[in-house]
Formats: structure tokens, sequence, C-alpha cells
């Protein structure tokens, strides 16, 4: 007989109407009520949190990290429910935390709340059940709408629909159903590169590049982190014309401040050398992210800083691949 732990920490899957809208409300016997599963599997229950995935901070993904660490013997695998809104970030921060982890771990939850009459819970919580006791695959999944994604993959797409999440620049895991879970995609064993480390540093700030940002926004940020996340446009470029954006980024690179380059373009990556807008990005020191979703950079970069301050390592650890975050593509 399998052992799954279901750990609790909130979401639209558990609210309920309250007098300022919804907002988590059922206990844990309530939720648990939703977790039909096969005689063949022990379900046990832990309540972590109860927040709206709003208020979700990287501190409480270390506590979802160490909850599933400490009993990681004591169980086959792993279900969390979870809001929607910030539940990519999670995917990708548990992956980090948890890159060696031999289990199985699955998050999941709804667009409507499971006590409701047309919801999408009772679905999820049976897909999540299905591939925790199927998959084999170690690691951190979502499982959402019939569809397992890698946790450092997935977006979240949609505010309404039952489909919210899709997997970006990876394949899908798994197909579930009412008949089981049918592996689409099995993710090849990764060497482990990298040392345990259950710890973020949340002091880094993520900027939208547009037209017409001034280059004395860095000044400000200059003071006030320890790294920078760049959504830049197309395959890597910014702005060294009039608004000189480029030597934004070398006075930061200069003062030991790692600036990670991504793209506003959720598909097919980025090639920082294809166009000297790029090119000139690199040269002032911009570490390229590949392929990777602006949700696990967040979070590999938090991961990463609160291990080393080194730049060079800062680069080589974002630029390896980790929990297959990085150039499948």
């Amino acid at each position: 007989m399998k052992k799954l732990l279901v750990l609790a920490t909130g979401g639209t899957i558990a609210s309920t109407h309250q007098r300022g809208g919804l907002a988590p409300g059922l206990t844990i016997d309530q939720l648990a009520q939703y977790f039909h599963h096969n005689q063949d599997v022990s379900v046990d229950f832990k309540v972590l949190m109860n927040k709206d995935s709003t208020n979700m901070q990287p501190e409480d993904w270390v506590v979802m990290a160490r909850a599933i660490d400490e009993n990681q013997n004591a169980y086959d695998g792993f279900i969390m429910t979870h809001g929607t809104d910030t539940m990519a970030y999670t995917a990708s921060a548990l992956s980090y935390l948890l890159h060696d982890i031999k289990k199985t771990v699955v998050i999941t939850g709804s667009q409507v709340p499971v006590s409701f009459k047309k919801t999408d819970a009772r679905k999820n919580i049976r897909d999540a059940l299905t591939f925790a006791h199927q998959a084999d695959i170690p690691g951190v999944f979502i499982a959402f709408d019939g569809k397992a994604i890698q946790g450092t993959r997935a977006v979240k797409m949609r505010t309404k629909s039952y489909d919210a999440f899709e997997s970006v620049n990876f394949p899908y895991i798994a197909a579930i159903g009412e008949f089981g879970a049918q592996i689409t995609f099995r993710p090849e064993p990764e060497k482990t590169v990298f040392r345990k480390h259950l710890g973020v540093c949340p002091d880094v700030f993520l900027l939208k590049a547009f037209p017409g940002l001034a280059p004395q926004f860095f000044d400000y940020l200059q003071d006030h982190i320890k790294g920078l996340i760049i959504e830049s446009f197309g395959n890597g470029g910014l702005p060294f014309l009039t608004r000189d954006l480029v030597s934004g980024i070398e006075k930061l690179v200069q003062k030991g401040i790692p600036v990670i380059i991504t793209t506003q373009c959720l598909e097919e990556g980025q090639n920082m050398d294809l166009y000297e807008v790029g090119k000139r990005v690199a040269d002032a020191g911009g570490i390229t992210a590949g392929d990777m979703n602006t949700e696990a950079i967040v979070a590999k970069l938090m991961w990463v800083l609160s291990q080393t301050t080194d730049p060079s390592e800062i680069r080589r650890m974002i630029q390896t691949p980790l929990a297959h975050d990085l150039d499948y593509i």
C-alpha cells in the first residue's frame, strides 16, 4: 500500500464565501472529504498554512520544502493543495529546494472552490491522487485540468478557464483521466551537481522593459537589491540609444549585482548573440536565461543568492540546467 501525504496551504480550492470575498475557509477535515482514493492508497493530511496564494512569500516555500523533506522517508509521494495565482512560482521554488528528492511531489488547486456545485477542484484532486500514486517520477509537478506539468515549466495563462496552466518550452509529462495517468514524456534523470540547500534570498527585483523606461531607475535599484531579472524585448535586446539601459546593467554588474536577462516572449527562449541590441547586453554582463520561464528564474535566483554572492558562481548556477528548467529547445 502506497502512503501519500496531502499538505494544505489554502487557495481557491479551500475557499468559501466570506465578508470580504472568497478566501480560504475549509478545515482540513472538510477538504479531506473530497479525496476519494483506491483502497491500495493510504492518505494522511496536514495543514501547513491557510492563505490565498497571492499572499504566499518566499519564506513559505521554505516551510513547504521542509515539511516534505522531513517526511520523505515516511511517504511514497506528496500532494500539495495551493492557490493558482502563484502556484507556478511555488512549483519552481520547490523544484530547486527539493532538487534531489526521490519521490513524486504534485501540486494542485482549482479555479472554483471545491465546495461549489460547478468546480474543477474534484477532478484536479482525483488527477493529483492518480499521478502521485502511479507516475513514479521523482520531482515536483503541477497536476491541473487532466495534465501533469514539470514544476519549472508551468505558467498560469488564464484567470477563469479550467485549463489555467500550460507547459512552456517543454513537453507535458502526462495525460490524466479517470482510467489513470498516461505518461507522455519521461524526463531523463539528472545528475545531482548542486548541494542540498533549503533557503532563499528574496532581495531580487523583476523588471519588465518597455519603451520609455528611464535608465535612472537602475540608480535606485543598486542600493536596494541583490539581484535583478529583466524581461527584455525579443531575443534579449534592450535599448542603448536615447534611453541607455545597457549602461545601467553594466553599472549594476560592476557593483556585483547579477542581472539575469529573459524575454517577454513566452515561447522559444532567446539568443542574445543574434542582434546588436542583445550582444551589447551580454557584453555589459547580462546573464542569459535561455528558455527558462520567468517564474523559474525568480525562484532559482533567490535560491542561488542564498548560497553565494560570487558573480561567476551565480552565472554558473543560473545557467546549469536543474529540474529540467533550461535548454530543452
